[in-house]
């Protein structure tokens, strides 16, 4: 595997290319964006999720993957979530200022999911709350229901953040995917958003 990476600026963007046997991936983020996306990672249905999550978060993202999904989509959707997650831990920097906390409950119809997320620099996932049989969907022709909880997993590790994630109500299994997606989106805006009225880090420890 070869990784070229990470140069954060002042603007909060962070840049990473990673390349195995299985998926080449770029992505590239800006923290202080307007939710403008241009995603590409040949697996439609997680295309799909990855604009929703810029739209919601206002995390500008290019994600442009190619891997060996005729065999399966595990491992470009995987390699995706680990490149995002390293990014925007690169881009958080120090994470001098920021809210850290963030929650949201978001709605798509007859599905409800509610995420909490800390920028603790500590990666943990809670995961839950999904019908039985979820995990078994496929969505789109490509993308496994199972995938939505080892993506949470990939970026929660990878970015060094603490995302508890609750899927309360839902029967279809595109809807609970994306309720949870945008809920995601939204909590992680308020948690990397800066606060003026923090003052450094937002820690008792000085450090996150």
């Amino acid at each position: 595997m070869s990784e070229t990476g990470a140069t954060p600026s002042a603007a909060r963007t962070a840049r990473m290319e990673r390349t195995t046997s299985e998926s080449s991936v770029l992505v590239e983020i800006n923290l202080d964006g307007s939710g403008v996306s241009d995603i590409s990672t040949s697996v439609p249905f997680y295309d799909h999720m990855l604009t929703a999550l810029c739209k919601h978060s206002l995390i500008d993202m290019t994600v442009k993957a190619t891997g060996d999904t005729h065999i399966d989509a595990h491992h470009t959707v995987e390699d995706v979530a680990i490149t995002f997650g390293e990014v925007l831990r690169t881009a958080l920097g120090n994470k001098a200022g920021i809210r850290r906390f963030g929650e949201a409950t978001v709605p798509l119809d007859e599905a409800l999911a509610h995420a909490v997320v800390d920028v603790s620099g500590r990666p943990y996932l809670v995961h839950g709350g999904e019908p039985a049989g979820q995990e078994y969907h496929l969505i789109g022709g490509h993308f496994t229901g199972s995938l939505t909880r080892h993506v949470f997993e990939a970026i929660t590790l990878h970015a060094g953040i603490c995302l508890h994630m609750r899927v309360l109500a839902g029967r279809d299994p595109h809807h609970i995917v994306e309720a949870q997606f945008k809920a995601f989106a939204r909590a992680l805006r308020a948690a990397v958003e800066s606060d003026p009225r923090v003052e450094g880090i937002p820690s008792t420890k000085g450090a996150l």
